[in-house]
């Protein structure tokens, strides 16, 4: 074999990892949108973006790129000299992610209207599978994690804790965050809601559960 031969496979497994990762990033932003419809309150890490979208003359997804360039800016500071250069590509990452979930908004917003507080929810279920999946196809592809993850593995990295703990933290902090922002700008919860709640809890099991689905009856030789 060449060495333009393995240079070319090289080329073409990184192509197809991000290739992975951006349809990934839509089938997310694909289920934000949903949540968001629902009116019930998306997952903890979008919750901040979703409150201040009242509040701000910027769509969901604008709000949401600002907000993952400050979570990029958070990891430069808690790695400093340890930040892998390669990590900047989430400022690529985060700009794809925010313009599809402008144009998931776009699309969905005028053919799905919950009438009812049943169908909100079924919206909001649907959506953490949804969004699941993207999360899924995101960690399959082994190439650049999004900002909020990219927070959670560097507290990881300095402080040798527990991945799933500091998650929790990571998702209850912003939680907190967000309500404490609707309280002070509206006097009432907007943007957040039983649903965050719910997303919060089960996105991760239903990950783990396409995650032991797929690696045992659809990848298995």
């Amino acid at each position: 074999m060449t060495d333009n031969t393995i240079f070319s496979g090289i080329k073409s497994g990184m192509l197809y990892n991000y290739l992975v990762l951006v349809v990934g990033l839509f089938i997310m932003s694909f289920g934000v949108a949903l949540s968001v419809i629902s009116d019930l309150g998306t997952t903890p890490i979008s919750c901040i973006p979703n409150v201040l979208k009242y509040a701000l003359p910027l769509s969901l997804g604008m709000i949401t790129i600002i907000f993952n360039f400050i979570l990029i800016l958070i990891q430069f500071v808690i790695l400093r000299g340890d930040f892998d250069h390669k990590q900047w590509l989430q400022i690529i990452v985060t700009i794809i992610f925010g313009y599809f979930i402008d144009f998931s908004l776009y699309i969905l917003n005028p053919i799905i209207t919950p009438k009812t507080y049943l169908s909100q929810w079924i919206i909001c279920i649907i959506s953490t599978f949804i969004i699941a999946f993207g999360v899924y196809l995101e960690v399959k592809s082994d190439a650049i994690v999004l900002p909020g993850e990219g927070v959670i593995l560097a507290v990881r990295y300095k402080t040798k804790r527990d991945f799933g703990k500091i998650k929790s933290i990571f998702d209850s902090s912003n939680v907190i965050i967000g309500a404490i922002l609707s309280i002070l700008l509206y006097s009432s919860f907007r943007g957040i809601g039983l649903g965050t709640i719910y997303a919060g809890i089960v996105v991760g099991y239903i990950v783990r559960g396409y995650s032991l689905f797929i690696n045992r009856f659809i990848l298995k030789k």
